[in-house]
């Protein structure tokens, strides 16, 4: 059975497609992608780093890849937390694509993940901002800056 989806060597789905900077798929060898980000994990410092880099060239989709790669590795205290940056950073994806709904669902769903870590944040991540820049630009988040992660 021939599978379309590009998988690595144990049979796991990848994305060999380039896609560009919103990270919307394009062609098969279609030179104006942008350079893939690795579907592994990092060390959270170095996550949030990467995270923080690609969302202010503009990549939010990218950063949401390296932090999704995070949530999914994390010990079981710190998921959701991965998950609400990861969800956070599709959100502001969806509004650079021009989808409000979907931006606004995507960051609320973040949003409610972040919230409890607000008091007593591991590894710097700075929740309290990223629920001001929130509270601050949940209406036109493609207008924004990019917020901070730590």
């Amino acid at each position: 059975m021939r599978s379309d989806r590009d998988r690595d060597m144990e049979g796991r789905p990848r994305q060999a497609r380039p896609r560009d900077s919103m990270g919307r798929p394009l062609n098969y060898g279609d030179p104006n992608g942008v350079d893939p980000v690795s579907e592994e994990p990092l060390p959270p410092p170095q996550t949030l780093d990467e995270a923080q880099r690609l969302l202010d060239g503009g990549r939010a989709f990218s950063a949401h890849e390296v932090l999704e790669a995070a949530w999914k590795a994390a010990p079981e205290p710190e998921r959701e937390l991965w998950q609400g940056l990861a969800q956070f950073c599709v959100g502001i994806t969806h509004a650079q694509r021009g989808n409000r709904a979907g931006s606004a669902t995507l960051l609320a769903r973040g949003v409610a993940r972040l919230r409890p870590y607000a008091d007593a944040p591991p590894h710097g991540v700075n929740v309290k901002g990223l629920l001001t820049w929130y509270d601050t630009h949940r209406d036109a988040p493609e207008k924004a800056a990019p917020p901070h992660l730590t």
